[in-house]
């Protein structure tokens, strides 16, 4: 299906229903396979305070179900730190969490800790100070709080402040704080005394679950760098209109919803012709 985008008037290609199945087909006959899946924007709506957002309950349902088959793990990836993951997530405790964009992870033994020196937790509070001064200047403007980081929220500001805070916030923490890794996202900054990718949490997530494949899909520009790290034998789906180095592309959530479902359906299918 073709879509023109909004900006630039660029044509994108949605992948097919065909490309869909014939994809999914040849991931879910793997031994081991990893289901890992960003959730806001991917699994839930987008809405003004993140700890509202749900998934849908169709894409609920198919992660429900993708629980209970043998040899496939779940694991959601979020830049949300893990206690805001887990509360928007409502899924029992043997899926997995990567959090903070892979800082932070919930696993089957419990949390990984964080390793935070003198030096980080000094410069986080100095963090802390900087984001609470620029969101104090817009209305509608808020800082999310992270075991590493800060994250500078201008999604109900007007689109002035939001320019404006964009541009503030990084200039600012380059010339006062230079050395943070910093991170662009949809209607939002965030600025970190560690540095970690998406990437770097699914290749943890590989190596600890031993998985012949994954399935990631995700929608903001830092669900690339998951994207990238993936192999032949995995699959990405990258939601939304935004360039992407995914295999597949989805327009959104409910669409999601739908690719999840045949993603459970073959491994339903492929585990249960194992075991006959």
């Amino acid at each position: 299906m073709d879509r023109r985008a909004k900006a630039g008037q660029v044509v994108v290609q949605y992948s097919s229903d065909a490309e869909i199945a014939a994809a999914i087909d040849a991931l879910v006959v793997v031994p081991t396979l990893l289901i890992a899946l960003d959730f806001d924007g991917t699994l839930a709506p987008e809405v003004d305070n993140p700890l509202d957002a749900r998934a849908l309950p169709e894409a609920q349902e198919q992660l429900m179900r993708m629980l209970e088959l043998a040899d496939t793990r779940m694991a959601l990836i979020s830049g949300r730190a893990l206690d805001s993951l887990e509360h928007v997530a409502h899924l029992p405790g043997h899926v997995l969490f990567g959090g903070s964009h892979g800082l932070e992870y919930r696993l089957d033994e419990g949390d990984s800790a964080l390793p935070m020196s003198e030096g980080h937790t000094a410069a986080l509070m100095k963090l802390d100070v900087l984001m609470h001064e620029l969101a104090a200047s817009a209305e509608g403007a808020w800082v999310e709080l992270k075991p590493a980081g800060r994250a500078l929220h201008f999604r109900m500001t007007t689109p002035e402040d939001a320019e404006r805070l964009h541009a503030e916030a990084v200039a600012r923490v380059a010339a006062e704080m230079p050395g943070l890794t910093t991170r662009f996202g949809k209607n939002v900054v965030e600025f970190a005394v560690h540095s970690a990718t998406k990437g770097d949490a699914i290749d943890r997530l590989r190596d600890y679950v031993g998985a012949d494949a994954i399935f990631f899909a995700g929608d903001d520009t830092t669900d690339e760098d998951a994207i990238a790290v993936l192999g032949e034998n995995d699959l990405g789906v990258r939601v939304g209109d935004a360039p992407s180095a995914a295999r597949l592309r989805v327009a959104g959530t409910r669409e999601i919803a739908a690719v999840l479902k045949v993603l459970a359906d073959g491994r339903a299918t492929a585990v249960s012709a194992r075991k006959n």
